[in-house]
């Protein structure tokens, strides 16, 4: 989006005109992080997350660059080298358990950062592009930490490997060669490691490009924010320096002491036991589980015990797994209401908080055994979940009375001081409103 009000980056120094001429890097900088980049001056908090996700990233690609120099991609050796950065490498278990607890606190920024977007209708026009570009990196980042968690080659990361390149076999005429050609064999081997190491090494860098791409579009409509309005005046934003830097910055702070508290004290508590146990093909774990945050598709997996239309219950499972993740893409369509945030929109409001009941349900429900009451309890939740997305949301979407909408994001901003404003950002009486501090 244009904003004619945007101050436009004057380099003052002759260095500066140079580069601005021949590289106008730090004007695209500017533009993109600084006073050139006018936000909606209501952000709240939970707009934090997609920096802190970036910050995610980073911190999982330097780590995993200086652990992929002590890493060897060798089956007989690779649980050992794991130890041996444990163990001999300076700094090398500080770097080990930051990459770790870092997928998962990487993952935790991610959904919430997702579930805002689902709240505040940041998949709504003209943000569509926007919100495909970062269900992409989700889907990355999956198979980034899949691949990363094979490379331990313990207990937990050999079966996990077997059983999720087993759900391909279920796949008709294709699967077995697709499982076949993944693997690089007929079961977990050398070949698989030095594949999913390779990836797992690419990856991120991929995501990174990705990122480049989310925010561009970002970019392109401008921010999303709680009242899902558009910008209409100057009145309605402010300069995302130094505003909104300073919230992100202190943001920031309190997601690393919250991180380097896992680090240093329970760096285990998001790990599997049964991964400190060298891989043996010959013996099964009692309850093969991933990693906690793909529990719900896991749980959407298992849900599926029965044959049904001549169709195997595994094959329904793949489907309904990969169906859950897919079934967002369309969100756009499916929810046709004109009323963005669910700030306006009472009944939603409640339905997407059930909504997320169901999917840390899900979540519960993942990392149980695959016994009784939970495969029930998965079943019938899994049933909410595409009920949700396919009759409940799309008949809400017609039928709901949104609440009235205010004028302007100033006049919401100001109505929680006392204050009002007309549409076009001013006060009765002519007065114009400020930003709010």
């Amino acid at each position: 989006m244009s904003f004619p009000w945007a101050k436009q980056y004057q380099p003052t120094t002759e260095i500066g005109k140079f580069m601005d001429s021949r590289l106008p890097l730090p004007r695209f900088v500017y533009g993109a992080l600084g006073a050139g980049y006018p936000t909606p001056k209501n952000l709240n908090y939970f707009y934090n997350f997609g920096v802190l996700a970036g910050v995610a990233l980073v911190i999982q690609i330097i780590t995993g660059v200086v652990l992929g120099m002590h890493y060897a991609a060798d089956t007989s050796v690779a649980f050992d080298s794991v130890e041996h950065i444990m163990r001999d490498v300076n700094g090398g278990w500080m770097l080990r358990y930051m990459h770790a607890v870092g997928a998962s606190f990487f993952f935790a920024v991610v959904y919430i950062h997702i579930f805002r977007g689902l709240y505040y209708g940041s998949y709504k026009p003209p943000r569509e592009v926007l919100w495909m570009l970062g269900l992409v990196i989700f889907l990355l980042m999956m198979a980034t930490a899949f691949m990363g968690y094979v490379l331990v080659w313990g207990q937990m990361s050999f079966w996990g490997a077997a059983v999720i390149t087993g759900l391909f076999s279920a796949l008709p005429l294709v699967g077995e060669a697709i499982q076949t050609w993944l693997l690089g064999g007929f079961s977990p081997d050398n070949a698989t490691l030095n594949r999913f190491f390779s990836l797992h090494y690419l990856l991120p860098f991929v995501i990174f490009g990705v990122i480049i791409l989310h925010v561009w579009s970002l970019h392109i409509p401008g921010s999303n924010n709680p009242t899902g309005l558009d910008v209409k005046s100057e009145q309605d934003t402010v300069p995302f320096h130094p505003y909104y830097t300073s919230k992100d910055f202190f943001g920031l702070g309190v997601y690393l002491i919250i991180f380097s508290a896992f680090v240093f004290f329970m760096p285990n508590s998001l790990g599997e036991p049964d991964n400190y146990i060298p891989a043996n093909p010959l013996s099964t774990p009692a309850h093969i589980v991933p990693e906690w945050y793909f529990w719900p598709f896991y749980a959407i997996l298992r849900a599926f015990t029965t044959d049904f239309l001549f169709i195997p219950a595994k094959l329904w499972g793949v489907i309904a797994m990969f169906a859950s993740i897919l079934l967002l893409f369309f969100l756009p369509w499916l929810d046709t209401s004109p009323v963005r945030s669910n700030k306006y929109r009472p009944l939603n409001r409640i339905l997407f908080w059930v909504f997320v009941a169901v999917c840390v349900g899900l979540g519960v429900a993942g990392g149980k055994p695959a016994e009784e009451p939970w495969v029930i309890i998965s079943q019938l939740l899994t049933a909410y979940y595409f009920a949700h997305f396919l009759i409940i949301l799309p008949l809400v979407s017609r039928l709901e009375k949104p609440l009235p909408l205010p004028n302007s994001i100033s006049e919401a901003v100001l109505s929680k001081f006392g204050g009002s404003t007309l549409g076009d950002g001013s006060r009765p009486g002519g007065a114009v409103a400020q930003p709010a501090e």
